[in-house]
């Protein structure tokens, strides 16, 4: 099997686990019983060592190549990407290496790099939550996607933050070679083969800012000091003295979205922890979550991470009861 060549630029301020999670679930799958052959290449500017974002040094071996065909050209993120944009000498590399590489990938950040090589124009592009805003004001063009863990569109992988980039280099390695292999791989690294590209990154809780008006606020806290309680738009108005539509009206103009919408995204959180941190059947979160039923909770669920609560306790649980089986359909996805 011939060589599938893996070209990472490296750059001051990248984020190390966005460089080193790929190579070491490439380089793992390596191996002459199973025909897997990657070549996993650190470049940049110059040779030698490039500073990271927590100053730790990762030795580039190579200046960036300009001949070659490139089998994967997979950018990392970090703060550092954000002002390497600002470099046009890198940014017309990657655009230049683009158009030798059979497929181009990004972790993170590093999708402002490639968006600002003008190659994800109209493409649907993950990149971390917390900067999906920026990079969507940055680069209009770009179809910015802020919850999936990462987004495969034709030949152009991007992926959502830090440990998201070892599930794409682990959908990466299932493309190129199979299950069995990145199964192999992630049994290994002890990590979940996989978490599907489109499940949301289960990492953004509600951190909404405090509401200007005090009696929004009022409301807001209302909310998150207990999402079981009867949170229907009467109750919240009367309880803050203000009209229906007007405190809906209030409400959706300093927070940006309407009461019910914020009263389900904060139970849904409140079940999410619920799920991680306690052993308990999905109906009785569901109850304690403010949802009138296990059903209820399921398409919240569904919409706000786009799985069920089955799925997520099976998956994030530090403890999970077991539940009947014959409900649920075989999932691929699997815990180390």
């Amino acid at each position: 099997m011939p060589v599938h060549r893996v070209v990472l630029p490296l750059f001051d301020g990248f984020q190390p686990l966005d460089v080193t999670g790929p190579h070491d679930v490439l380089t793992s799958a390596c191996g002459a019983e199973n025909g897997v052959r990657y070549e996993v290449t650190l470049v940049a500017r110059e040779p030698g060592p490039v500073r990271s974002a927590g100053g730790l040094q990762i030795v580039a071996t190579a200046g960036l190549p300009e001949t070659g065909t490139i089998g994967t050209l997979l950018v990392p993120g970090g703060p550092g990407s954000r002002t390497a944009v600002g470099d046009p000498d890198l940014v017309a590399w990657l655009g230049r290496a683009a158009r030798r590489a059979q497929r181009v990938a990004s972790v993170c950040t590093g999708a402002f790099l490639l968006a600002a090589a003008g190659l994800l124009d109209g493409v649907p592009t993950a990149t971390h939550w917390r900067w999906a805003d920026a990079l969507q004001r940055r680069f209009p063009a770009v179809d910015v996607r802020p919850d999936p863990i990462h987004v495969r569109c034709g030949r152009i992988w991007t992926s959502a933050g830090v440990t998201a980039g070892i599930d794409l280099a682990l959908a990466l390695l299932e493309a190129d070679h199979g299950p069995e292999v990145a199964q192999l791989v992630a049994r290994e690294m002890v990590v979940f083969l996989r978490r599907a590209g489109g499940q949301s990154q289960f990492a953004a809780p509600v951190w909404a800012d405090p509401a200007p008006r005090p009696s929004v606020r009022a409301a807001q806290d209302l909310i998150h000091a207990d999402p079981a309680a009867d949170l229907r738009i009467p109750v919240l108005a009367a309880h803050v003295g203000m009209s229906e539509r007007h405190f809906g009206r209030e409400f959706t103009r300093l927070l940006g979205c309407p009461p019910g919408d914020y009263v389900e995204q904060v139970r849904v959180d409140t079940a999410r922890r619920l799920l991680e941190s306690e052993p308990l059947l999905v109906g009785v979160a569901a109850a304690r979550a403010g949802f009138g039923s296990a059903e209820t909770m399921r398409r919240a669920f569904l919409r706000r991470l786009g799985v069920p609560p089955d799925h997520y306790r099976r998956h994030f649980a530090a403890t999970t009861t077991r539940e009947d089986d014959s409900c649920r359909s075989p999932s691929r996805s699997s815990r180390a």
